[in-house]
């Protein structure tokens, strides 16, 4: 059970890492803070399933960490 979880867990800081920063990527690109642009954008393609897989590894891993 133990390297399961040590597996979920590096999976999921991989995961994490290919994230692209949106929030910070909003205030380059208009020089201030303003995250109002990029509210409403939707996820397509890559950008969706990182985000789906990440889910379903952040869950994976809370429930084998009650478990163990």
């Amino acid at each position: 059970m133990e390297i399961l979880l040590i597996i979920v867990s590096v999976l999921l800081i991989l995961i994490v890492l290919l994230q692209s920063g949106k929030a910070e990527e909003a205030g380059f690109i208009t020089g201030s803070n303003n995250n109002d642009l990029f509210k409403n954008r939707k996820e397509r393609g890559a950008e969706l399933l990182i985000t789906r897989v990440t889910i379903v590894l952040g869950i994976a891993f809370f429930v084998l960490s009650i478990i163990a």
